[in-house]
């Protein structure tokens, strides 16, 4: 596996071990590769609670309760959609923090909006406020699929870090080290407003922006206390 892959992941795991939280991804265009780099590290299993491979629009729906009206509406790649995810996956495990990836891999399917190597990140923590979604859209370029996963992989591991949290602090998600991405600026259509961003950190936004309604999940719903607390087994090594 990629040598920057796993040292970050080695990075996300001691980080979340020593803050005592675990963690959850919901993958759409990795395709289960941030997971896999998580996991190819012994002892992963005290961090990482699970991950969800959520590669069609009917995965998302069925394993994360992704509502079908935000996908008709804005679109599998789309800061709606990843932000359900995010909240899905937490509302679906024992997890304090999860990230949410969605994109266009290539070498098919972009548009003019949404070009090849579009990806779309959200995370969500448990202690956080379900209404504020912190959302980021990266523009990678057509990289061919293989690196624009893998720089999709690499910012999802940065979202995983502990003190991602604090998005204007200096511990913040940075673009991918070898190929910045393009700064993108969101205009997006709220009840009579709308909201920009053009930093190239996470975006944080009120979620009336997506119209609200039960696809954020039943935030009374999750399941109560992260997966240190939850007296689940730990196999270290798995």
């Amino acid at each position: 596996m990629d040598p920057e892959l796993l040292a970050l992941a080695e990075d996300v795991l001691a980080a979340n071990r020593a803050a005592g939280r675990c963690i959850v991804t919901a993958e759409s265009c990795t395709g289960g590769l941030v997971a896999a780099a998580l996991t190819e590290i012994a002892g992963a299993s005290d961090v990482f609670e699970r991950g969800y491979v959520t590669y069609s629009n009917e995965a998302k729906m069925e394993a994360i309760g992704v509502n079908r009206d935000i996908l008709e509406t804005f679109g599998a790649v789309s800061v709606a959609v990843a932000w359900a995810m995010a909240q899905g996956a937490l509302k679906h495990s024992h997890a304090d923090t999860a990230v949410a990836i969605t994109g266009i891999a290539g070498p098919g399917g972009g548009s003019d909006k949404k070009p090849v190597g579009t990806v779309v990140f959200a995370r969500a923590t448990r202690d956080g406020d379900p209404d504020i979604v912190v959302a980021d859209t990266r523009h990678f370029g057509d990289l061919g699929r293989t690196e624009i996963r893998r720089q999709a992989a690499l910012v999802a591991l940065a979202l995983l870090l502990p003190e991602a949290k604090n998005l204007g602090g200096p511990h913040a998600p940075s673009r991918p080290p070898d190929r910045p991405a393009d700064r993108q600026q969101f205009q997006l259509s709220a009840r009579g407003g709308q909201g920009t961003a053009t930093d190239p950190r996470p975006a944080v936004f009120p979620a009336w922006q997506y119209g609200g309604g039960d696809w954020r999940g039943d935030r009374a719903g999750r399941v109560a206390g992260g997966c240190r607390r939850s007296g689940a087994r730990r196999d270290r090594g798995r």
